[in-house]
């Protein structure tokens, strides 16, 4: 699980992505799991090729989001059995009732067990190109 992450439409495929600026110009590294034309092995099992942002057909930021004890909630990382959430709702008295750790002012989180969240998915916002996430 990928608490935030981009990801990118190009050639008509959609990647999992990351932003990188180079030379004051925006590129999104894309990530394949296997070999493509254009793409060089990072690593075992992973390709990566860098593109222009302006390239791509779309780019969304990715968020995970899961709702606790009735609250919204972002899932940060995950370990085990658990899940490090991160509370939405904008309300401190609620996050101190639900018994939250204060990280720092209007930041509040808890490592949940996965099995107490629900509506656990992926929220996507589109914030370039001009393209539809398709699944």
């Amino acid at each position: 699980m990928n608490g935030e992450s981009y990801r990118a439409r190009w050639d008509g495929t959609d990647y999992e992505a990351s932003a990188e600026l180079v030379d004051g110009r925006l590129f999104m590294r894309l990530y394949a799991p296997v070999p493509a034309d254009g793409f060089e092995e990072a690593a075992p099992g992973r390709f990566v090729r860098a593109v222009p942002a302006a390239g791509c057909a779309a780019i969304w930021h990715v968020t995970t989001v899961c709702e606790w004890r009735g609250a919204s909630f972002l899932v940060l990382a995950e370990r085990e059995a658990e899940l490090l959430v991160e509370y939405t709702g904008g309300n401190a008295s609620h996050a101190a009732g639900l018994g939250l750790e204060r990280i720092e002012r209007g930041v509040y989180r808890a490592w949940v067990r996965r099995e107490e969240v629900s509506a656990l998915g992926e929220k996507a916002v589109m914030i370039g190109g001009t393209g539809e996430r398709h699944h």
